[in-house]
């Protein structure tokens, strides 16, 4: 083979060889979807559940939290006092209830005995005294008004010697099941009114829900709070999502749980992973964040990513790239 003929072989497999490498790169580029998206870090507002004079506050802008950290106090005086009150509340409806369902004490019941022994006598003595006074009246020895005050005198001490006979009856019965119950329920309701102010003396000092970061301080010692008035605003340490959107012609390769890596513009070679939690159901025109032009004017699909490996190089609105490898297959 002469040297114009070698020449031509050789440029017809370097020509092969070119198109061979833009069919594949063109094959790769169709397998691998790239979108862009931002740092959607859950935020929250932190306050007292009660109100109050703020006392002191323990962490600043920036210092990061952990579970159960205590981050504030409010001045739980006024709730010390109303919870010792609603104790005490406790302590009488339970004497009150333990005192009815005692009954009535040995003493007591002789006591009671005693007047009714007495209205006996004054009730024997008043009848006999009215019959003397209408022997009288039948011979018009005594007036009619003598007659009329004996037989009022009477039926006044047959009214005591009843109330005392009732009093003696109900002492040896007890107390009515209505008047238990009753008591029963005060002590109830005095016992809710103290779990109630315990609740507000706790709810005085402010623990941090969750990991994270301080993002703002809204006051300081002193302020009167109402309940609920924001003290802090914390980023949440996890999750860490991020928000992207996809267009319809690229919805079914995006299903959840699809492996994707997040690139960010400080690291752009050691990307982040994650995976598809949620696609939205219902298009929505696409916001002015997304970076595709092509997009910009499009109907697409909102896409939430888990980042599995999150670090606090992660911030809230960070723009990234997601490269979604062989898309489709998770």
């Amino acid at each position: 083979m002469n040297k114009k003929a070698l020449g031509g072989v050789l440029a017809l497999l370097l020509v092969a060889g070119l198109g061979g490498g833009a069919y594949y790169y063109q094959t790769q580029q169709e397998q691998t979807l790239k979108l862009y998206g931002n740092v959607d870090i859950r935020t929250v507002n932190l306050g007292f559940r009660v109100g109050g004079r703020l006392a002191s506050l323990n962490v600043d802008e920036g210092d990061a939290i952990k579970p159960g950290m205590l981050l504030g106090k409010l001045d739980d005086a006024p709730y010390l006092n109303a919870l010792n009150e609603a104790n005490a509340n406790v302590l009488a409806a339970k004497a009150q209830l333990d005192l009815l369902e005692a009954g009535y004490r040995d003493e007591e019941i002789a006591q009671a005995r005693a007047a009714v022994d007495q209205m006996q006598a004054a009730y024997s003595y008043s009848e006999s005294f009215l019959k003397r006074q209408q022997g009288l009246w039948a011979n018009r020895a005594v007036s009619a008004n003598d007659l009329e005050n004996a037989r009022t005198a009477r039926n006044q001490a047959q009214a005591n010697l009843q109330a005392a006979k009732d009093k003696l009856a109900q002492y040896r019965n007890g107390n009515r099941p209505q008047e238990i119950e009753q008591a029963k329920a005060s002590l109830a309701q005095a016992q809710a009114a103290a779990a109630q102010a315990a609740l507000n003396l706790k709810d005085a000092e402010l623990y941090a829900p969750s990991a994270g970061t301080i993002l703002t301080r809204a006051v300081e010692p002193g302020t009167m709070l109402s309940a609920g008035g924001t003290v802090f605003s914390v980023s949440l340490t996890r999750p860490v999502w991020i928000r992207a959107y996809v267009s319809e012609t690229e919805l079914n390769r995006t299903v959840p749980g699809t492996q994707v890596e997040v690139y960010t513009d400080g690291r752009p070679d050691k990307p982040y992973h994650g995976k598809i939690g949620f696609v939205s159901p219902t298009a929505e025109f696409t916001p002015k964040s997304v970076e595709t032009p092509e997009l910009r004017t499009d109907l697409v699909y909102r896409l939430r990513i888990i980042v599995t490996d999150p670090d606090d190089s992660l911030r809230q609105g960070m723009p990234v790239t997601l490269r979604f490898s062989d898309a489709g297959q998770h």
